[in-house]
């Protein structure tokens, strides 16, 4: 995958399109990420001990990783990500517009 836990990715496509936000969790089986603040879904919650009240709950839904395009820090836009080997033999992910490393 060409998108990492803690990355800041814009949506390019769905209810979301144009806004920024960050993965706080990747579920590589099913190719899907779930993005902090975005693509909430409402879910209805049954009284329980722990949540006496109930009712409608909005949880963040998982979105498909192609949908998504990590934004470079540098050009602070949604880039394509490529892959450079380092001095030390390690491969690390770069920015194809400016050739920066992604954190």
């Amino acid at each position: 995958m060409r998108i990492k836990k803690n990355d800041t990715v814009m949506i390019i496509k769905g209810k979301d399109s144009g806004k920024t936000g960050r993965v706080m969790k990747l579920l590589p089986a099913t190719g899907k990420a779930i993005v902090e603040g975005r693509n909430f879904i409402k879910k209805h919650g049954r009284k329980t001990q722990q949540n006496p009240q109930g009712g409608i709950i909005q949880i963040e839904s998982p979105i498909s990783v192609s949908n998504l395009m990590p934004m470079c820090p540098k050009c602070n836009s949604p880039v394509r990500v490529g892959t450079s080997a380092g001095k030390d033999g390690k491969k690390t992910r770069i920015c194809k517009k400016c050739k920066e490393a992604l954190a």
